[in-house]
């Protein structure tokens, strides 16, 4: 068996973090299915969401660790935590307590998409 089929098929968790200690995370409405936000975890980010049953991440700028919606009180309650084959990123399956996701006071942090002049525009 080769490597790759051996990560592809173990029950055992190996997460794959990149050199800086972080692993992308997505985060989707576990009730609609729509993709919410991006984030990075490190290994302590990840123990705190398992411990508190919050999403917490590790901020790449701010260099420090946050629970979404702490302050705002838009927390994302964990539903489930899903890796994908290679063990080199997270789905994170939530439960929105509150109204907005994006610090925009938005639903989503995607709430634009590139037109075809190449520009932004919002999406309804």
């Amino acid at each position: 068996m080769s490597d790759d089929t051996k990560i592809n098929e173990t029950m055992e968790l190996r997460l794959n973090y990149d050199e800086r200690g972080l692993i992308p995370v997505v985060v989707q409405d576990a009730e609609d299915s729509s993709l919410l936000m991006l984030a990075y975890a490190n290994r302590r980010a990840l123990e705190i969401t398992k411990e508190t049953g919050y999403a917490t991440f590790w901020s790449r700028s701010k260099k420090r660790l946050w629970t979404k919606g702490r302050t705002s009180g838009d927390l994302l309650e964990m539903v489930d935590i899903r890796v994908d084959c290679d063990q080199d990123s997270l789905l994170y399956r939530v439960k929105k307590v509150g109204e907005n996701v994006c610090h925009t006071k938005r639903k989503s942090c995607f709430y634009r998409r590139i037109n075809t002049d190449g520009g932004l525009e919002f999406i309804k």
